[in-house]
């Protein structure tokens, strides 16, 4: 099983979702977040003061998959979110040792 965590932006949350539901997932967790990479925040102007905003909204959306899906969730994600402009986002890949249902005590790759 593989967990995979996307940070995007917020507005592309909704096509992540399309796009992942048409390959048949079926569940999520989504967060909202703050934080910056490369860009180091962003330059606005409120009331004519120049100032900088250090941490930019985003989204972070954590879905666990057994292992012969996960390569093409990362590549729906990937394509889903990207603008080509920075800030695009981050995809991470986990390797999960066991997972548990609680309700129905099902394990492993049954329980997600």
């Amino acid at each position: 099983m593989k967990k995979i965590e996307a940070i995007i932006k917020p507005f592309k949350l909704e096509e992540v979702k399309e796009a992942l539901a048409d390959i048949g997932i079926e569940g999520m967790t989504v967060t909202d977040v703050k934080g910056f990479g490369r860009q180091k925040g962003q330059t606005e102007v409120y009331r004519g003061s120049e100032y900088t905003v250090n941490l930019l909204p985003k989204v972070k959306i954590e879905i666990v998959t057994g292992d012969a899906l996960a390569a093409q969730v990362v590549s729906v994600i990937m394509k889903a979110a990207k603008t080509g402009a920075i800030g695009d986002g981050k995809v991470f890949v986990w390797s999960i040792d066991q997972a548990f249902r609680i309700r129905t005590d099902e394990e492993g790759e049954a329980s997600i």
